[in-house]
């Protein structure tokens, strides 16, 4: 399988692809305006407390609240009292590649401590922000603080290693471990990520030493710090993109602006000596994300209605609550049987649904509406087939087998924004909800309008302001009704179309 990742870099976005045989497989954006905070931690300070849901509200300098449940919240306090000077608690975020072992080891015992034991209001506390603010809701922080390497993640105040469980083999495991043991301190741990499989110990201590002057420079912050405050910023988008996704494995990085691939040279020289060769600028005439057919995905990926190759279509609507996805043969209508048509069509929305998700970056609850099937076999074999281009996905998924109704049900975990959220805001006009009222809705809205006031008063004439549409069909085609309210309420109707009002906008009044 080939590889490649394609950096379009501008002064006011980046933007980075990763292409699997020549598959646009997933979008990483990064806007001057509005950059993430995934990774970033704050010095913040509590500014609600809620029992009842066992969370607080943290103020961390962004637009919107942060929000820290109980059971992100470190309760060792000697374990911070150097750290965090006049405060209790602090922060950490496991990598989501690496750090379920640790998630397990916090939970196993319930959480006995209520949160207004732990927080009060006015408090200072450091966090680190685990998940982006998505619509609404805002940033939601942790107090396990955890710093991300090449090959390690860095936890400052949890005495504890542990193994990528991608890596696989139990040799290796072993060694790993032996050698983080040896270079770990009280007191503090270490998760050994994917693609440190095979490195020595002069990687691993180079790794550690560069963390910990970090983290030594997050404690100089935190003394003289006052919350609201970033304390630290996790790396911009392609250094990231280097630190993360960048291994052996990967064929060629493309970079088309010369000041990004220069930048990137000087870094990889540094640290990644033996990925240089890798790194290639692109000169092309046409744009990079053209040349390799990424805007092309990235608008059939803004689409609601997704085609197959066979006629059949999915379509993807996201809630609030989770993500529903409609299966249907659409144009395609089989050789031999029902059956067959169904089972194939299935089998081919299965797998461009899995790919959907990780393009799109859905995350959440889904609900996957494929067309029934009789035979179970081939419930099974989609099934199957959903879970095998699912495990492609670095993001955690969990599925659940197609239940009698033709539904499966999966959750698939949400770190930042889906990309339909990064692109797009709700329309203006129907203010997100997809739908306004109909024409001839409006007009009885109105009649039903003319109805309440003209009993109230002796004045003659009634004056109608509507959406200019709305006002021709009370002229043409609603003219009858607008007659027979004349004659009931014995007054003249004058209706007046104006082109700057909503649709549903109107307005009834009285005049002499």
């Amino acid at each position: 399988m080939t590889t490649e990742l394609i950096v379009n870099s501008t002064s006011y976005e980046t933007r980075v692809a990763l292409l699997e045989n020549n598959n646009v497989v997933e979008i990483y954006i990064d806007r001057k305006k509005g950059r993430g905070v995934v990774g970033n931690i704050y010095m913040g300070r509590v500014i609600k407390v809620l029992p009842g849901m066992q969370a607080a509200f943290v103020d961390i300098g962004l637009e919107k609240s942060a929000f820290l449940y109980v059971a992100d919240i470190y309760s060792k306090i000697e374990h911070y009292s150097q750290a965090i000077p006049g405060n209790e608690f602090e922060d950490e975020e496991i990598d989501e590649e690496v750090g379920e072992e640790i998630k397990e080891e916090y939970t196993k015992v319930p959480y006995a401590t209520p949160i207004e034991d732990l927080l009060k209001e006015g408090q200072e506390i450091i966090v680190q922000v685990a998940k982006e603010p998505i619509g609404t809701k805002g940033a939601r922080v942790t107090s396990y603080i955890s710093l991300p390497g090449r090959n390690l993640v860095y936890m400052p105040s949890v005495d504890h290693v542990g193994i990528s469980r991608k890596i696989s083999d139990e040799k290796e495991r072993d060694r790993l471990r032996g050698i983080i043991k040896g270079l770990k301190g009280t007191g503090e741990g270490y998760i050994v990520r994917t693609v440190s499989e095979g490195k020595n110990d002069e990687e691993f201590l180079a790794d550690k030493q560069f963390l910990k002057r970090l983290w030594g420079d997050v404690q100089k912050k935190v003394e003289k710090a006052s919350a609201p405050c970033l304390l630290h910023s996790d790396l911009d988008l392609v250094f990231r993109v280097i630190r993360d996704l960048f291994t052996t494995e990967v064929d060629r990085m493309v970079i088309d602006s010369p000041s990004e691939y220069y930048r990137v040279k000087e870094f990889v020289g540094t640290f990644l000596p033996n990925l240089m060769s890798k790194i290639e600028l692109y000169d092309g005439a046409e744009p990079i994300f053209d040349a390799q057919g990424v805007e092309v995905e990235i608008s059939r990926a803004l689409k609601r209605r997704v085609w197959l190759k066979s006629g059949g279509y999915i379509v993807i609507d996201q809630t609030e609550a989770l993500v529903a996805i409609d299966v249907n043969t659409g144009r395609y209508v089989g050789k031999r049987n029902l059956e067959e048509t169904i089972f194939k069509t299935n089998m081919e929305a299965a797998r461009e649904i899995a790919y959907q998700l990780r393009l799109r970056n859905i995350g959440g609850i889904i609900i996957i509406d494929f067309i029934d099937m009789e035979d179970k076999k081939n419930r099974m074999m989609v099934f199957n087939a959903l879970q095998k281009t699912l495990m492609n996905d670095k993001a955690r998924t969990t599925i659940y087998e197609i239940s009698e109704l033709g539904l499966i049900q999966m959750t698939r975990k949400r770190v930042r924004e889906n990309l339909g959220r990064v692109l797009m805001e709700p329309c203006s006009y129907c203010e997100g909800e997809g739908y306004i009222k109909s024409k001839i809705t409006v007009s009885y809205d109105i009649f039903r309008e003319i109805s309440r006031i003209a009993p109230l008063t002796k004045e003659k004439k009634i004056l109608v302001v509507a959406q200019i549409d709305v006002a021709d069909m009370l002229y043409d085609e609603q003219r009858r009704e607008v007659e027979e309210l004349e004659n009931k309420f014995k007054k003249r109707i004058v209706i007046k179309g104006e082109p700057d009002f909503h649709q549903e906008q109107f307005e009834v009044m009285l005049t002499s």
